[in-house]
């Protein structure tokens, strides 16, 4: 919203809580949800179309939807590799292992974390960063010649990586770059000002030139 020059107020959401509140907005209990005024859009990729199309259209040359249908089928692929393939072979594991498990009250179903599925996201990251090291050095933008939502879309699930410390930056030179550009960008300035409770940053999460 920050890169369409929107304002915004976030509210922390606890799933596992199910308030009654939340439910009536959205009774599937998920994240993200948008209130814009009384519209309610729900879900990434619905909150990501309405903002383009309601808001990205007039500003032309910041657009994060291409207005070339290959560089759009292929930004939503590379969305869809954050959101899905990323989330479910890395993320989900090292974030409720590392911080959801330690949140959440042993009455919701708080956990021990599990070295196994760490020791795997672990393993798979490295994949998945080798690919994205690829993109960075061959294009651009992730998607093509003008930034996109993919770039932010993958740009945030490593935010959350990196945020623990995470991401094995070495021998990437060229991801670290592209990651460099989109933390100076207007979407990242309050994300990178996010602190979740009891678990601080690493010292180099905030650093533009890190």
């Amino acid at each position: 919203m920050a890169e369409y020059d929107l304002e915004q107020k976030l509210v922390e959401e606890h799933l596992w809580e199910r308030r009654a509140e939340f439910l009536a907005i959205n009774p599937a209990a998920t994240l993200p949800v948008l209130v814009d005024a009384q519209t309610v859009i729900i879900g990434v990729g619905p909150i990501a179309e309405y903002l383009d199309e309601t808001e990205g259209a007039l500003k032309r040359e910041r657009r994060l939807y291409s207005e070339d249908p290959i560089q759009r089928a292929e930004m939503r692929r590379l969305v869809d590799w954050a959101l899905v393939k990323f989330e479910n072979e890395v993320t989900r594991y090292i974030v409720n292992e590392r911080v959801t498990k330690r949140i959440i009250p042993a009455d919701a179903g708080n956990r021990s974390p599990d070295s196994q599925a760490l020791r795997a996201a672990r393993t798979n990251i490295k994949y998945h960063l080798d690919y994205l090291g690829w993109l960075a050095a061959t294009r651009n933008w992730m998607a093509g010649d003008r930034m996109s939502f993919a770039d932010i879309a993958l740009a945030s699930a490593i935010s959350a990586l990196d945020y623990l410390g995470e991401v094995p930056w070495e021998e990437r030179q060229e991801l670290r770059e592209w990651y460099a550009r989109i933390k100076s960008r207007p979407a990242f300035r309050t994300l990178l000002q996010d602190r979740v409770r009891g678990v601080p940053p690493v010292a180099h999460y905030v650093d533009l030139d890190f």
